[in-house]
């Protein structure tokens, strides 16, 4: 049995939420903040990995 890779989602803001997807299956929402450091965050609760535009193709 294999998993899917999380999702991966390039954004404009450095700030962002996650909710899952907003389906029935989703969580809680939460804030995340993008280190300028590394240019991306994982969602704790399912693993979303959010790039931010500028690090696009570099994470």
């Amino acid at each position: 049995m294999t998993i899917d890779a999380p999702e991966t989602k390039v954004v404009d803001s450095w700030r962002i939420a996650c909710d899952g997807g907003g389906v029935a299956l989703g969580h809680p929402r939460v804030w995340l903040q993008i280190p300028h450091e590394t240019g991306f965050v994982e969602c704790p609760y399912c693993d979303a990995k959010y790039v931010h535009r500028d690090f696009e193709g570099k994470v």
